[in-house]
């Protein structure tokens, strides 16, 4: 099982989704300029829409990396003006080391033209239903009627 890292941003109204998505490409590429983060900024309207849209509120942007993983997820409303449940630091990895992905998680009415937006600049950054997981093994997608369900009655014995 690999180490993941959880970051909380700040969304709107206390920033754009714009905004929102510079800051997380701020934190991704540590600020310097590289490939990455052209690439990142290329799709910065796509994921604009997805932010604006609340799809990581409760799921999860994710990055995946030679490293830890990184999850991301923005607060809104009440809770980003409050934004007591924010946290915006910086990692102490370089959370786009080698062969790094990204999973967005949208509507599930936006994700085809999200999908196809998303191919146009880059085929590491990728859309997923924000009622889809992530799976911890190796980036594959399990709806959560698939999650694992505790029966404690396997515990008791006959």
């Amino acid at each position: 099982m690999s180490t993941i890292a959880s970051r909380t941003f700040r969304s709107t109204p206390q920033r754009d989704a714009l905004q929102t998505w510079i800051a997380i490409v701020d934190l991704l590429t540590q600020d310097k300029t590289s490939a990455a983060r052209t690439e990142l900024l290329a799709v910065a309207g796509v994921a604009a829409s997805v932010i604006a849209d609340q799809g990581p509120k409760d799921a999860a942007i994710v990055v995946t990396c030679d490293g830890p993983r990184t999850r991301i997820y923005c607060l809104y409303d009440d809770d980003a003006i409050e934004g007591s449940d924010a946290n915006e630091d910086v990692l102490g990895f370089d959370p786009l080391k080698g062969d790094w992905r990204m999973s967005l998680p949208c509507l599930a009415d936006d994700l085809a033209w999200v999908q196809d937006a998303l191919n146009q600049h880059s085929s590491r950054i990728t859309a997923r239903d924000r009622d889809a997981a992530v799976s911890t093994d190796d980036g594959a997608v399990a709806t959560k009627s698939q999650a694992l369900v505790f029966d404690p009655k396997g515990f008791l014995g006959p």
